[in-house]
């Protein structure tokens, strides 16, 4: 009988261990999650975006959920959200942008660097972001989905394209308020978003610098000046 209740009290303190070891690694376990998502630029103290929660809403633009994440970012700032009400049909076309992330080269292989890639057919306006941006944090889609969506006809300009740059900038530069990890991603994206919360702060708040980069860009020197909703000269 002693040695019966021996056994028992030796197992009940082996279980002790085990139970502690295992609260001791899950904590260990999220510290280095914390520490992952820190790097990455991810929040640390949200949950897990809940893609099916928005799945119906955004069923006329995206079945993606970075993008859903990214729009509802947009959503709760003034910054962005016109570009938001664009996003979901408040546009030109009156219909709601499509969203994905496609091999942009697989359209034409001279846009393989591109970021984004705006595109109309058959009256809809579509966004096909780079396939490499996927995991870029929502904050830094967030600020190129604001910019894309000034584009919503076929005639482009270096006036428009000075503004949608602007833009962007300042929607990263708002996001990353709440969420500063970003700023600290290697995604491609948060260099490309980085750049222009240089160039728009180098400008004291202002397109002063960035519309210097968009007009020396070789990928825009056949645009025009102007394009219609951006004829003035001095944007």
């Amino acid at each position: 009988m002693k040695r019966d209740k021996l056994f028992l009290v030796v197992l009940f303190a082996l279980f002790a261990q085990a139970y502690a070891f295992a609260a001791g690694n899950a904590g260990l376990d999220e510290s280095r999650m914390k520490a992952v998502k820190a790097e990455e630029g991810m929040s640390v103290n949200k949950p897990e975006f809940d893609t099916e929660a928005y799945a119906k809403k955004y069923k006329k633009i995206t079945k993606d959920g970075a993008v859903m994440q990214a729009m509802e970012l947009m959503q709760k700032e003034n910054i962005s959200r016109y570009s938001y009400n664009a996003l979901m049909g408040n546009n030109l076309t009156e219909k709601p942008f499509k969203i994905e992330f496609k091999n942009i080269s697989e359209i034409n292989p001279e846009y393989a660097s591109f970021d984004a890639l705006g595109w109309k057919k058959k009256g809809t306006l579509y966004i096909y972001i780079n396939e490499k941006h996927r995991n870029a944090p929502p904050e830094a889609i967030a600020a190129l989905l604001a910019h894309e969506a000034i584009h919503q006809d076929e005639f482009a300009s270096l006036n428009e394209e000075t503004y949608a740059w602007t833009l962007e900038a300042a929607t990263w530069m708002k996001l990353t308020e709440k969420n500063p990890n970003a700023l600290k991603s290697p995604s491609p994206l948060v260099t490309r978003e980085n750049m222009l919360k240089k160039l728009f702060e180098k400008g004291d708040y202002t397109n002063k610098y960035i519309k210097k980069a968009v007009y020396t860009n070789p990928g825009y020197k056949k645009l025009p000046t102007r394009s219609p909703g951006f004829e003035d000269e001095d944007l």
